[in-house]
């Protein structure tokens, strides 16, 4: 770890004689835990060993939060399990040093206490947290492909027991007040105005220090261990396998191996990290998390400032999208045709407020910031118009004439088409600068990603407001150039396609759906189609392909499916018969899947992403692979799409391709970029 001069911390004391160690990281709007931010730390703890306080209070002077967790650009220069655990050994015994003052020590938290964050804070005597809506602790690392390493694997079991500390580190979920108060992981809440005071009180009063209630400790007898590491195992194995993601496991193994106690447990836990540090997971979800971190920093301060909302179309994405836009604080109109059609959408914004803001008057301000709208009287106020009606270019072109005369100047006309390319949406409108695509994904309030989509004529001024307009609804806003598909839905139509190939060919449907989730993929490929609805799949698809010259799908058995109305899960049958909300796949006949079939759907979808970056649809391989993991869930543990084809090589690629074009045809014929990705060049 490398120092530096910038002053990390301040270390006051009081009249009373507390000591006050006051955490604000130059340059950032969050705290951090870089390795010279530990080795300035760890200067004043030794100051604090020679001339202990009365008490000690670590606090955050950035108004963003507490501690956001380690520095994570520092895990990209980690070349081998031993420098990783030389990072990780040094940071624990930081971490260390703080546990063991000889004074009460007290965390003051507000807004968030994450990772290497909040295992500071545990190393802390006693915690005292801010209890509003903003407060969230947790232990992410295994989102990384990693567990905590400065002592969190041994203090969290220690705290709250083996249970509570399992749940926070291998779903790397973020607990809020009130939970955070019934777990033990704070001893008291209060308000931002008496944190401080709350903090004095609570460290000078110096009560016994919190621990896991006895139930807890006995499960972490040597006795019991093994029989809990069976249960754990069990509930981690349904959601992640271990050759795709092997950080769960070691936390599970740790745990299971030393009971959180003593010297060895920390030990342990810093060469147990060190190694996931140089796995493939763990490099490609640090590059998952850096990609993420890209987007979320791509937009800037908008040029125009939007205030007013108005969506056209009540229908699921559009209607989700007002709600998610009213969440987010906009005032929103909603137009439809008529009342009935946007009373669902009404409808579904209210079970959404109820799910995210449980403050009374919150909800209340949420429900009056969104308004049905059937005349359109919000049109003339709004600083954007998204228009969310069905993918047909004439209709969409009728809808822009009678908005665009009566939208102010300056206002954005978005649209959240998701095939149609912008340059014919754009030909009869007054001023085409003003247009761009916001393509949400489905289900809005889960998706994080919109495309956001430029034509030739269309303003920079305008795709800055898009992109600084998709940040403040709290997406990941990827910028591509209008065209057929975008990024997302352009590579996802081979997948989709190949998958409805391989079922005409009478392959089991939950054979093709296996195949791909076995690759890491959230959800199979016919599951997927189904969900999405196999009459806008196929409409899509079509759009796609004629614009891209190629032949438009033709498979009796989806043909069949279409014309019996069968859509999917909103018709309840599709390719599966759907109950309660899920695929019933028990008992379907078929054939086994072909050794190929794999490599049929993945590649199908990477071939596709070459293309789009040989065609500058995104500028480069990093938006490309950030497209596609946000838009459609590909296997974050494989770093993207392009990542993948890196990894695996392109040479081996192409020729695998070449194969599978000689057994299934022509759609499976290298791209021409492949040549660009494997010399290294520009693309």
């Amino acid at each position: 770890m490398s120092n530096d001069t910038a002053r990390n911390w301040s270390l006051e004391r009081d009249a009373e004689g507390v000591a006050w160690l006051s955490f604000d990281k130059p340059g950032t709007s969050a705290n951090v835990l870089s390795g010279s931010v530990l080795i300035e730390l760890d200067g004043l703890l030794a100051e604090l060993e020679k001339q202990p306080p009365r008490a000690l209070v670590v606090i955050s002077a950035k108004k963003s939060g507490f501690i956001a967790g380690a520095d994570i650009r520092e895990f990209t220069g980690i070349t081998d399990a031993e420098s990783g655990y030389l990072l990780i050994h040094r940071g624990q015994q930081v971490i260390n040093r703080l546990a063991a003052l000889p004074c009460p020590s007290v965390a003051a938290i507000h807004g968030f206490a994450l990772g290497g964050g909040l295992e500071l804070a545990l190393a802390c005597r006693y915690r005292v947290a801010v209890g509003d809506e903003r407060l969230s602790l947790g232990l992410p690392e295994v989102q990384l492909g990693i567990h905590p390493g400065f002592g969190g694997t041994v203090r969290s079991v220690q705290l709250v027991g083996v249970r509570a500390a399992m749940e926070l580190m291998l779903t790397g979920k973020p607990v809020r007040a009130d939970r955070a108060l019934r777990l033990g992981l704070v001893d008291a809440l209060t308000s931002a105005a008496e944190l401080r005071a709350a903090a004095r009180a609570l460290v000078l009063k110096s009560p016994p220090a919190r621990r896991a209630p006895f139930a807890e400790r006995l499960l972490s007898s040597a006795p019991l261990r093994p029989l809990v590491r069976r249960s754990l195992i069990a509930q981690v194995a349904r959601r992640a396998p271990p050759d795709h993601y092997p950080a769960p496991y070691a936390i599970i193994d740790l745990w299971a191996r030393y009971g959180a106690r003593g010297p060895a447990a920390y030990e342990a836990e810093a060469r147990s990290i060190a190694h996931l540090f140089t796995t493939s997971a763990s490099r490609n979800l640090v590059r998952v998390f850096l990609l993420q971190d890209r987007l979320k920093n791509s937009g800037g301060r908008s040029p125009v400032e939007i205030r007013h909302v108005h969506v056209v179309g009540a229908g699921v994405m559009g209607g989700d999208i007002a709600a998610w836009a009213a969440l987010r604080g906009f005032s929103v109109t909603l137009e439809d045709r008529a009342g009935e059609y946007i009373e669902p959408a009404l409808k579904r914004a209210a079970e959404l407020f109820n799910r995210r803001l449980r403050d009374a008057a919150q909800n209340a301000a949420a429900r009056e910031r969104l308004r049905a709208d059937v005349p359109g009287d919000g049109v003339p106020q709004a600083d954007i118009v998204i228009e969310a009606i069905f993918e047909n270019l004439e209709a969409k072109r009728e809808l822009y004439a009678r908005l665009e005369p009566r939208m102010k100047p300056g206002a954005l006309l978005a649209s959240n088409t998701s095939s149609i390319m912008l340059e014919p949406l754009a030909e009869r409108l007054a001023d085409p600068a003003r247009l761009v695509g916001l393509h949400f994904f489905n289900p809005v309030a889960q998706m994080p990603l919109i495309e956001v989509v430029h034509a030739e004529r269309t303003a920079a001024t305008a795709v800055e407001t898009a992109t600084a307009f998709a940040r403040r609804l709290d997406k990941l806003p990827v910028p591509c150039r209008g065209a057929p598909g975008f990024m997302v839905n352009r590579v996802l139509t081979p997948y989709l396609n190949e998958a409805m190939y391989a079922a005409d060919e009478g392959v089991a449907l939950p054979a093709i759906d296996r195949a791909a989730v076995r690759f890491g993929m959230p959800m199979g490929p016919i599951e997927l189609a189904d969900v999405v609805g196999l009459d806008v799949a196929s409409h899509v698809g079509e759009i796609i392909a004629r614009e891209l010259g190629r032949p438009v799908l033709q498979l009796p058995r989806l043909a069949g499916l279409l014309a019996a109305k069968k859509l999917g899960k909103k018709t309840g049958a599709g390719f599966y018969v759907w109950q309660d909300g899920k695929a019933v796949k028990d008992g379907a006949t078929g054939s086994a899947a072909p050794e190929d079939l794999t490599d049929r759907l993945i590649l199908a979808l990477v071939n596709e992403c070459v293309a789009c970056l040989r065609e500058r649809v995104v500028e480069d391989a990093d938006l490309a692979d950030a497209a596609v993991i946000f838009g459609t869930g590909f296997a974050p543990f494989r770093g993207g799409p392009l990542a993948y084809a890196r990894a695996r090589g392109a040479g081996a690629i192409v020729a695998r391709l070449e194969e599978l074009a000689a057994r299934h045809g022509p759609r499976f014929t290298p791209d021409a970029g492949w040549g660009l990705l494997e010399t290294g060049q520009k693309t």
